[in-house]
């Protein structure tokens, strides 16, 4: 295996974190995998219980819970800390959030059942893929957007404000603000 980082004292971790290449298969990144994979279990079991005592956990798992936020389990995570949902949204069924990188959700958005926020990043060549190298990209969600079911965002997306991304799309590049936007890939269909 190539030694990619000869000369970057830094831990696979620390170069996760600034948003540099890293290698996944790392002892310390699982340890905190495996915490955000407990946490969001026990999430699941209170919330079965009575959703308003599991807000704790969810609370616990996410890097920023905003007020009046509901997300209905089963949710899925890498790390849980580095995703931000901003107050009064609503996350349906079976979110799947890969924070590896930064995922914002803004306020009073509408998150379909079975959506997909994928922020890692693997390499085109064979040999370093092999190797376990990564990275990962942000997503950014603005307020008041309403992900239909089954959507996708890719690694780096913005989606502005105010914009609607049609059930079952693709979204590979930034939505504008006021924007409807269906497909795969995810086009812009009419202004709002």
């Amino acid at each position: 295996m190539t030694d990619y980082f000869a000369q970057d004292p830094r831990t696979n971790l620390e170069r996760m974190q600034a948003g540099d290449p890293y290698i996944a298969d790392d002892p310390e990144i699982a340890r905190l995998h495996q915490h955000a994979v407990r946490l969001a279990a026990r999430y699941q079991a209170a919330y079965m219980e009575d959703a308003d005592t599991a807000r704790p956990l969810l609370a616990e798992l996410l890097g920023s819970l905003g007020d009046e936020v509901d997300v209905r389990p089963p949710l899925w995570v890498d790390y849980g800390s580095n995703i931000t949902i901003g107050a009064r949204t609503f996350v349906n069924f079976n979110l799947t959030a890969l924070d590896v990188a930064a995922i914002v959700i803004g306020e009073d958005c509408q998150i379909g059942p079975n959506v997909q926020l994928l922020t890692p990043t693997h390499p085109l060549e064979p040999e370093p893929r092999r190797d376990k190298l990564e990275g990962a990209r942000p997503i950014t969600i603005g307020d008041n957007v309403w992900l239909g079911g089954g959507a996708i965002v890719l690694p780096g997306v913005t989606i502005g404000d105010n914009s609607v991304i049609g059930a079952g799309a693709v979204v590979t590049k930034d939505v504008p603000a006021n924007t409807v936007a269906v497909g795969n890939p995810a086009r812009p269909v009419r202004t709002l």
